[in-house]
């Protein structure tokens, strides 16, 4: 019998103790060299990930910054301020009688001296007619007593009257000459009044509402006298208030150097400015203020008389620092803004704002020149965050950059 046949049989188990380890050793030595890699592979990290003591900090918060540098700006008061005419001139019927007609468009401009209402004539025409005639008979009687007194003082000269009866017929002649004048006041009064039953525009401006419509009664000193309403709207005045500080500013300058703008009730300006015209000379115990009133030109009925609108008046210019109007963070403690300091961290600093310059704040305090001020990004900030901050040129090259690539083909 061969050797290997004898081997097997007389001894089984140590011919498979040792024959299994030979033919398994290829993969358990496959087996151990995975896991070994597994491990190294969990101990490195996944790729892109920061290894070391500084591992998880975010990177730096890329922010918009404005470096300040004092400019000037104008020194300006606002304040609520409201419209009226330059003129306002009530319409009213000097004389009792009937309407007969309008002569105006309600609402539309007119010209000094122009008609607008007639009031019947003829009760007017035929007083005036008896106030002549008055004149006439008295005017006669003043003929008469003078010559009376003409012929008498010939025959006092020859002492063929008494003083008295000269005398008497002097004092004849005074009294008839009296009533002459009466009689010709009695006419120029009856004459006016027919003249007053034409009513005619005082001055110009805009017409107002008809107030009393033709075929009413009108009566001077009565509620039915007033007719209408004329305002003069070119130039047109806005009055409005400052207080007694803002007053003490343009106290310190001259107030006919003064510019004055109108912001319109839409947000819009109104384009040209205005002049100051009053000033007021005491201060209103109540308020604390003092009037103002400034005049516009208004050719086109751009302003309209009683509106409300948003005065400014400009009386000089300062050097300030000025940001836009979201870097301004406002709080119940007051404003603030976020500052990046020369480790490119950012910093919440109170401001002392003060008034506008088209969208932006004008900032008194707080600011130095140099200050960099973060104006985006703004809610992401906490004190110390990490900042990587751009000029607002850079930003917008990256803005439109993105822009470009968003619309390109995907």
């Amino acid at each position: 019998m061969p050797r290997e046949s004898l081997t097997e049989s007389a001894s089984p188990g140590r011919m498979s103790f040792e024959s299994a380890p030979r033919r398994r050793s290829p993969f358990i030595i496959a087996a151990l060299t995975a896991a070994s890699l597994l491990v190294a592979g969990c101990g490195r990290g996944a790729p892109g990930e920061a290894q070391g003591p500084g591992a998880g900090a975010p990177p730096p918060l890329p922010v918009t910054v404005l470096e300040m540098q004092p400019r000037k700006v104008p020194i300006a008061l606002e304040a609520v301020a409201r419209t009226e005419g330059s003129r306002e001139v009530e319409v009213r019927a000097r004389v009792a009688g009937i309407l007969e007609k309008q002569l105006f468009r309600e609402g539309e401009p007119i010209r000094a001296g122009a008609p607008m209402y007639r009031i019947e004539r003829a009760p007017f025409e035929i007083a005036l007619a008896q106030a002549r005639a008055a004149l006439a008979e008295v005017q006669a009687r003043a003929d008469r007593a003078q010559l009376e007194t003409t012929r008498l003082q010939k025959l006092l000269a020859e002492r063929a009257i008494s003083q008295r009866e000269y005398d008497d017929a002097q004092s004849s002649r005074q009294q008839t000459q009296a009533a002459l004048l009466a009689a010709g006041a009695a006419v120029r009064q009856a004459e006016l009044n027919l003249s007053y039953t034409a009513v005619d525009a005082p001055i110009s401006g805009v017409a107002g509402r008809a107030l009393r419509s033709e075929g009413s009664l009108v009566t001077p000193g009565s509620d039915s006298a007033l007719l209408a309403t004329l305002t003069r709207t070119d130039p047109i005045w806005v009055r409005f208030a400052l207080s007694e500080s803002e007053y003490a500013q343009l106290r310190g300058v001259d107030e006919r150097a003064a510019k004055v703008t109108l912001t319109l009730p839409d947000g819009k300006r109104h384009e040209g400015a205005g002049r100051l015209n009053f000033t007021g000379s005491t201060v209103d115990p109540k308020l604390g203020t003092v009037q103002l009133r400034a005049e516009f030109a208004n050719p086109s009925l751009a302003l309209l008389p009683g509106q409300y609108l948003k005065a400014r008046v400009e009386i000089g210019e300062r050097e300030a620092f000025v940001v836009p109007q979201a870097a301004v963070v406002q709080t119940d403690r007051g404003r603030f803004v976020w500052v990046v300091d020369a480790s490119n961290q950012a910093d919440l600093r109170p401001v002392e704002t003060g008034g506008w310059v088209g969208r932006d704040w004008v900032v008194h305090r707080g600011l130095q020149a140099g200050d960099r001020v973060a104006i985006d990004n703004l809610l992401r900030l906490r004190p110390g965050t990490p900042v990587q901050p751009k000029a607002p040129a850079d930003a917008q090259a990256d803005s439109a950059a993105g822009a470009a690539g968003a619309g390109g083909p995907r």
